[in-house]
C-alpha cells in the first residue's frame, strides 16, 4: 500500500476503504492465527518485555531473585516431604534443601533477605510420622 490519501477525503473513510478493498481481494484470508481466539493477554497493558517473558515461560525459566526462588523451592520441598513414601525419603528431601539454604546463607545475598533457616530434619520426620502412622 503505497497509495497516498487524496486531499479532501476523511482519513478514517479512506483507511476503511483500503481495508475493505484488501478484504475483498482476500489479503487477510491466509494470515497465521486466522479463526483462532486472541491470546489471553491481549487486554493487558503494553509491556515492552512481553516477548522476553513469553520466551522465559516457554523455556521454564524464572526471573525471581535467587533468594525468592529458594524460598519457593523450600516450600515445594516441604510439600514433597509430606508426600514421601518413607522416612528415608523425607530425610533425603529435607537434607537436600537444607544444603541449598546453608549455601545461600553463606554467600552475600542478592535480592531480598532469604528469611529461612535449615529445617530441623527430625521435626519434619516427626510431623510426617504423625500423618502416616496408622497408630
Amino acid at each position: 500500500m503505497t497509495e497516498r490519501k487524496p486531499p479532501g477525503i476523511d482519513f478514517e473513510s479512506w483507511v476503511d476503504r483500503q481495508i475493505s478493498a484488501a478484504e475483498s481481494r482476500g489479503d487477510f484470508a491466509e494470515l497465521p492465527g486466522a479463526g483462532k481466539p486472541l491470546p489471553r493477554d491481549v487486554d493487558a497493558s503494553y509491556d515492552e518485555h512481553w516477548w522476553l517473558k513469553r520466551k522465559m515461560a516457554r523455556e521454564g525459566l524464572s526471573a525471581l531473585p535467587p533468594t525468592l526462588a529458594l524460598r519457593k523451592e523450600a516450600e515445594d520441598a516441604l510439600a514433597e516431604a509430606e508426600r514421601a513414601p518413607s522416612e528415608r525419603g523425607v530425610r533425603e528431601i529435607v537434607d537436600r534443601i537444607n544444603a541449598k539454604i546453608r549455601e545461600m546463607t553463606l554467600k552475600p545475598m542478592p535480592g531480598p533477605p532469604l528469611g529461612l533457616r535449615p529445617y530441623d530434619v527430625d521435626e519434619v520426620v516427626r510431623r510426617w510420622r504423625e500423618r502416616h502412622d496408622p497408630s
